[in-house]
């Protein structure tokens, strides 16, 4: 009995066995089938693949067009919002952004994206047309040997460029941030009266004018250096022409005085001292030298500073028009063609108690008052224009407290003055010194 239940055991474990077989070999067989089939229709139909393909270009293409169409419409309704805004219509320009905002969320920054790219082209072809032009002017001009002066001027050249382009300059390097050329004409003269100031600092203007010619034409702008020459000579200035070329060639060939600065002379001479006690035939001789600083503000005021100290401090001194060193003369000046004229006092000095001298009964010396009556002629000094002062006369009255008054003065003699001494051999002329500390900040626009 237990041989027979063995014997049918094993028949059914074969049976199993067989049969696990067989289902792996179908598995197999069907897998091969399915991989033959693949291969043949790659094979056999690529045009169904084409067709495919196609179709996927196709709807992308109409996806992107659709994209176009959407952001064409949005940047319509965008520009008449501007139109609607310059027309001061407030509330139907606002409709408008909400509605291309709605379409594009970043309309503006892609319609700016696009009028930037077309101005730059636009730059670019007017650059290639100015030079095909200027090839073809000096081409008649050998022709014809009459050079056109309005072709060979670099500012109508720079300034037909600039106005082409409707644009002061361009960005070399792409920024997020906003660059200067995204401000109008008007805004950069303004910001330019605020670098030239009311301290008149055209080397400031000067050197932006270095950077490209966009900045070269604005630096040039008529009515920056009318109104620079307004407030040098006075509403009385008259007019450019016929005398100058432009109100800049005024502006620079004109004597006048220079306010990034202060003029500076050194006088040294030699004074004879005391006989010694010991020694009667030894006399000591003195070598003084002292410092004389001039500085000239637009609007007439003039500081005037004799000192023995260093150069450093007696600038620093006149940085402003009221000076905290009671030793510098404040005063006023008039300037009429090389010749200037100057009028200084002392500062008054507030706050004395003079109660204590009343009780000791100390006696007090009368200096008087003292004014100083100067007048220079303008020149230039080794190519440098408008650097140097020559003194012309000088002097100084005093009026004491009991009426009495007193007169020193010194000049250049003339043709016919022999009698007055010569002030030149006393006093030296005084040259100009730009000192960068002067003009490091505006307080107010060119007006």
């Amino acid at each position: 009995m237990n041989h027979c239940s063995e014997s049918s055991d094993d028949m059914d474990e074969g049976d199993d066995q067989e049969a696990s077989w067989l289902e792996e070999r179908s598995i197999e067989d069907a897998l091969t089938s399915f991989r033959e089939q693949w291969q043949r229709e790659l094979t056999v139909s690529p045009k169904h693949d084409l067709s495919r393909t196609h179709v996927l270009k196709q709807s992308s293409i109409e996806i992107a067009s659709d994209e176009a169409s959407i952001e064409s419409r949005a940047k319509n309704l965008f520009l008449k919002g501007i139109e609607y805004e310059q027309s001061r219509k407030f509330y139907e320009a606002i409709q408008f952004y909400k509605r291309a905002v709605q379409l594009v969320p970043d309309i503006e920054v892609r319609l700016y994206e696009s009028t930037k790219t077309k101005a730059k082209d636009r730059f670019e072809d007017d650059n290639l047309d100015v030079l095909d032009n200027d090839f073809s002017a000096t081409d008649d001009s050998e022709q014809q040997n009459e050079p056109d002066e309005e072709e060979t001027d670099l500012f109508f050249k720079l300034s037909r460029i600039v106005n082409r382009n409707q644009c002061v300059c361009f960005p070399k390097f792409e920024q997020d941030a906003t660059h200067i050329s995204a401000l109008p004409m008007e805004i950069v003269l303004y910001i330019l009266r605020w670098v030239v100031s009311s301290e008149l600092d055209f080397r400031s203007l000067e050197m932006f004018s270095r950077v490209c010619r966009g900045f070269y034409i604005s630096a040039r702008d008529m009515e920056i250096w009318r109104l620079a020459c307004v407030r040098v000579w006075g509403v009385n200035c008259g007019t450019c022409e016929p005398k100058y070329q432009s109100w800049r060639d005024m502006y620079m060939q004109r004597p006048r005085l220079r306010y990034n600065g202060c003029y500076i002379s050194k006088t040294s001479y030699i004074r004879d001292g005391e006989n010694s006690f010991q020694d009667r035939f030894y006399r000591p001789w003195h070598l003084v030298e002292y410092f004389r600083y001039l500085r000239f503000f637009p609007e007439g005021r003039v500081l005037m500073l004799t000192s023995t100290d260093e150069v450093q401090i007696c600038v620093n001194s006149l940085r402003h028009r009221v000076p905290r060193n009671p030793s510098v003369l404040i005063g006023h000046y008039r300037l009429h063609d090389n010749c200037i004229t100057l009028v200084l006092k002392k500062q008054e000095i507030k706050g004395l108690n003079f109660a204590y001298r009343r009780k000791k009964r100390e006696p007090v010396h009368d200096s008087g008052e003292q004014t100083f009556h100067i007048e220079f002629e303008i020149q230039s000094h080794h190519r440098r224009v408008n650097s140097q002062l020559k003194w012309i006369s000088y002097s100084i009255f005093t009026k004491y407290k009991n009426g009495q008054e007193a007169k020193i003065s010194l000049k250049e003699p003339s043709v016919r003055e022999f009698r007055v001494s010569a002030i030149g051999g006393r006093y030296p002329p005084l040259r100009f010194s730009r000192v960068k500390s002067y003009n490091q900040e505006s307080e107010a626009p060119l007006q």
